[in-house]
């Protein structure tokens, strides 16, 4: 298994500057990630960087809170594909979920996707903040909508990544939805374990380590 082909590599603290965000990308250069993943501001720089690689630039929409108007996430993910995004991920309205409002949901996504056109669409339930039945109604208006994949977690939420979840998301999609694991998975073992869960992608700051087998320290993404 090629571990680092399933690697979101990810940056996505407020404060990270250009020198960090030019370190990201050299790592996922010299790992072959999957991907970096930054918010929209750091798109163009990163497509830049990754020019003539096979690393994709995925950023984040709606990010991390998910309650922006329908209209102004589309817009967001259309400004970060000019700039060069090849992957989105998107963050569901929990509030609208919540609320029963389920076609105001699957339309937000539906919106995003329409917007994203053929880049690929992930789409963060914040599982954290979830039943189980809110998870699973939120992977098939996911689905339903056109989504190409689901998360789990923003990381600025309560809880990350759980195997459980990974589980439940994996038999709700079925075989040809990606499903990513993203928040606290830090190790390789943690990593094998999503994915034997039925993880296809890992979205983590500690994509170097899952790689190597060097230790992490701290709490990040």
């Amino acid at each position: 298994m090629n571990i680092n082909k399933y690697i979101d590599h990810t940056l996505l603290k407020p404060e990270a500057t250009a020198a960090m965000i030019d370190k990201l990308c050299a790592e996922a250069k010299e790992h072959d990630f999957a991907s970096v993943c930054v918010n929209p501001y750091w798109v163009k720089r990163c497509a830049e960087l990754l020019a003539g690689t096979d690393v994709k630039v995925c950023t984040v929409i709606g990010f991390p809170l998910g309650v922006n108007t329908t209209e102004i996430k589309a817009a967001e993910t259309r400004d970060a594909i000019a700039n060069g995004a090849t992957e989105v991920d998107m963050v569901l309205n929990v509030g609208a979920l919540k609320s029963g409002d389920l076609d105001a949901v699957k339309q937000d996504i539906a919106a995003v996707k329409q917007a994203a056109g053929s880049v690929l669409l992930k789409v963060i339930l914040e599982t954290g903040q979830l039943t189980d039945a809110e998870k699973e109604t939120a992977c098939k208006l996911s689905v339903e909508a056109g989504a190409d994949y689901v998360k789990t977690s923003t990381g600025f939420g309560p809880g990350g990544a759980t195997v459980e979840d990974i589980a439940l998301m994996r038999k709700t999609v079925g075989p040809d939805i990606g499903v990513k694991a993203s928040g606290g998975v830090r190790d390789g073992e943690a990593a094998q374990a999503m994915i034997v869960a039925g993880a296809s992608r890992i979205g983590t700051s500690s994509g170097v380590a899952i790689v190597t087998g060097a230790k992490t320290t701290g709490n990040g993404y």
